[in-house]
């Protein structure tokens, strides 16, 4: 265990060195701004891509796999909107504080963390998590939020969320890679040199960035936000072990990463969509900074448990 803890901690050491240039305002939020939008834009689209190219949808998408993670993630999802609900929360502050509990930092931290320490073969099941997240649940909480404040589902709003899936780099870059992939075209070595080399700026930029983004964020409403960082680091992968390994019968060593996906800590567009719409906002910050910092211990103590099944 204490060897899976020293791989993962110069991960988290890069978080750490963010979040100190933030909080020293030596990296300004502007500056964050900036290295956020390249790391999505460019350096992850690039590496996204050059995986994806190198594999099939045979290789990505596995049914059981999808409806395992589906099935424990939608459990949790429920668990916390009904806590929510008979805390005497709204419809919409119940969609924030649920997409805390399921939606995990899998762009950022787990692609390039889970390839280096679970092999490159965890590309494909932590590729599958994603898109999941993306279409599923990032739609989920849009309807959920605009159909409260609306009183209907108007067809403006599938339109929306529609066309913010089109528009998302990650979903782009793997439906390119795939297709590039399904053409069965060889990738030019320029091309190849030119998607590693921006490609490999994706894992220090996304970290440092995480961290310097985490400066600027306030830990209110404790027993909120770490109800919703227990459900994310714990809850959260072990009702996906319950599903994957006992329900659905996946593949040992996709669903060891499926879980490990699982374990990581709430993602930062939880916050940017808590903020666009104005819903618990401070609440969805709080539950980034508990999740993420829990993260150094839970993240190690599950990738050395799930290490065993495969």
């Amino acid at each position: 265990m204490l060897a899976i803890f020293l791989q993962t901690l110069p991960f988290f050491l890069l978080i750490g060195l963010g979040y100190g240039a933030g909080r020293t305002s030596f990296f300004s939020k502007e500056a964050t701004a900036w290295l956020t939008k390249f790391v999505f834009y460019f350096a992850l689209s690039a590496m996204l891509f050059k995986f994806a190219a190198n594999l099939s949808l045979a290789e990505i998408f596995d049914g059981r796999f999808v409806l395992a993670y589906l099935c424990a993630s939608a459990c949790v999802y429920a668990i916390a909107t009904l806590v929510a609900l008979l805390r005497g929360a709204g419809v919409e502050v119940a969609a924030v504080e649920a997409q805390c509990a399921v939606i995990g930092n899998v762009g950022f931290i787990g692609i390039p963390m889970l390839s280096l320490l679970m092999g490159e073969a965890a590309v494909a099941p932590v590729m599958m998590v994603l898109a999941v997240d993306l279409i599923v649940f990032s739609s989920l909480i849009v309807i959920l939020i605009t159909g409260s404040r609306d009183g209907r589902l108007r067809p403006a709003v599938l339109r929306s969320v529609g066309l913010g899936l089109l528009k998302n780099p990650m979903i782009v870059s793997i439906v390119l890679g795939l297709a590039w992939s399904g053409l069965r075209l060889p990738i030019p070595q320029v091309m190849n040199e030119f998607l590693s080399l921006l490609g490999g700026a994706a894992t220090p930029g996304a970290l440092f960035a995480i961290g310097a983004s985490l400066a600027s964020k306030s830990a209110e409403r404790l027993a909120i936000s770490g109800w919703l960082s227990v459900c994310k680091l714990i809850l959260h992968p072990g009702a996906v072990a319950i599903s994957a390994l006992l329900l659905f019968h996946v593949d040992p060593y996709a669903a060891a990463v499926m879980i490990a996906t699982a374990a990581l800590p709430v993602a930062g567009n939880v916050y940017i969509l808590a903020q666009h719409y104005r819903v618990a906002p401070h609440r969805a910050s709080a539950s980034i900074l508990i999740s993420t910092t829990a993260a150094v211990l839970t993240v190690s103590l599950v990738i050395g448990w799930v290490s065993a099944l495969y």
